[in-house]
């Protein structure tokens, strides 16, 4: 959609604030056996739903329209190890018992060190980013009901 095709409000920035999408964008349906996905490291799965997670993430705050620099900022403070803890903290009493592993396996699994997010945080972003990732290739229905029980206005951490 071009700065044309939108309403004369969208561009004077009184348009009124709307829900989000209803059901999230999720691209490209991907079909994996059950022994390809037990060869594919929760690295990988954390890799694939940071990947989702933004995409969310953007989706999500589309509306009202805002400058590209104010989207971006409240992307950045929403895909934080900070705020994806709290997200998973936020989701843990509907987990399944299965997707409470794929978190565990998610968590235990990171190596690498966040410069900016102490490493328990990291972890459990980590752990998130691995559950979106295994029910981005599993379970979308089951991934769309989880994303929303998210409210994405939690605080906002401060940008580093």
């Amino acid at each position: 959609m071009t700065a044309s095709e939108l309403p004369e409000q969208a561009l004077d920035g009184e348009l009124e604030p709307q829900k989000p999408l209803a059901e999230p964008f999720l691209p490209f349906e991907i079909s994996i056996s059950e022994s390809d996905l037990r060869q594919l490291s929760p690295a990988l799965l954390a890799y694939l739903g940071d990947a989702v997670f933004e995409l969310y993430v953007r989706q999500s705050l589309l509306l009202p329209p805002k400058r590209i620099r104010n989207y971006h900022q409240e992307v950045v403070s929403k895909v934080r190890a900070e705020a994806q803890l709290d997200y998973l903290q936020t989701l843990m009493p509907y987990l399944t018992e299965a997707e409470c592993e794929v978190v565990r396996r998610g968590r235990n699994a990171t190596t690498t060190r966040s410069r900016r997010a102490a490493p328990d945080v990291y972890q459990q972003a980590s752990a998130l980013e691995t559950l979106i990732g295994y029910l981005y290739l599993t379970d979308r229905s089951r991934l769309s009901h989880l994303f929303s029980l998210l409210t994405l206005d939690l605080p906002s951490s401060p940008s580093s």
